[in-house]
């Protein structure tokens, strides 16, 4: 594959700090998909756990790409919200609660869908823990996956802000067809945020998602070892700019793994 051409703008001062990459996976055919569609990355790429169990004091500081992984994450996109299919982007964090961040009639079947994958997997058979954005549409995902697969409700742990949807500025309440336009300018560079507005929607480059999600990691690393955790995002942004993080991927290239991608696996 040919490597993507260097931007003149500077990269993120995360992904440079980063170590060594491990030697670089076998690559395989992700199905297409769009910001609106359903997001559910299973176990197949396959990073090395620790031995053994490390105690919290003892595992440092997390960086991506992580040497090895102490739990086992299935990533899945929540479904079509409501604003979703009437075609319209809604990222401000202050819609992130209303009815109409909710699942529409499409989101619900898709996640019916993702939660029956998960038990097809056997995601949750020996138990898991469920991190949901407080998104509705998310926080509603998290509840059906729970009830899909005998998962106390106990075990969902809400997630306040490191997994809200992508800031994105004056793109708030325009159509989800302008969305091209953000992927053209996270092309150049990580660090170009989108135009910003005066409603008080974030708006968010590639780089500030990255922060947001590897302090999710470092939290998770930290507070479980050997667990299965399923992470529920509102929006598929977060997801593959993390799945970017852990696999070593140019920040500005995370695009890819939404629409030319492939099943990658997180742990063991």
């Amino acid at each position: 594959m040919q490597a993507p051409a260097r931007s003149s703008a500077p990269s993120s001062p995360l992904v440079s700090s980063a170590p060594p990459l491990p030697p670089r996976p076998q690559r395989v055919a992700f199905p297409s998909l769009r910001r609106r569609d359903l997001l559910l990355l299973p176990a197949a790429l396959t990073l090395p756990m620790a031995p053994a169990p490390l105690p919290a004091s003892a595992r440092g500081l997390f960086r991506m790409p992580p040497p090895r992984l102490a739990n086992r994450y299935f990533l899945v996109r929540a479904g079509e919200s409501v604003y979703e299919g009437q075609g319209l982007l809604r990222t401000n964090p202050v819609a992130k609660t209303s009815v109409d961040s909710g699942l529409s009639p499409v989101g619900l079947r898709q996640t019916a869908r993702a939660a029956l994958e998960l038990q097809r997997l056997g995601a949750c058979e020996d138990d898991c823990w469920i991190w949901p954005s407080i998104t509705q549409r998310a926080y509603q995902a998290a509840e059906i996956i729970a009830a899909a697969n005998g998962i106390n409700r106990s075990r969902i742990v809400p997630e306040y802000s490191f997994l809200d949807a992508r800031g994105l500025g004056a793109f708030e309440g325009k159509s989800l067809d302008t969305l091209p336009e953000v992927y053209a300018s996270d092309n150049i560079s990580p660090d170009m945020k989108p135009p910003p507005i005066s409603d008080g929607t974030p708006n968010e480059s590639v780089a500030d998602v990255f922060v947001r999600v590897t302090q999710l990691m470092s939290i998770l690393e930290t507070q479980y070892s050997g667990e299965t955790v399923v992470i529920v995002s509102p929006d598929s942004d977060n997801l593959s700019i993390l799945q970017a993080g852990l696999i070593g991927l140019d920040l500005r290239r995370f695009f890819s793994l939404v629409n030319n991608t492939a099943h990658s696996s997180f742990g063991s």
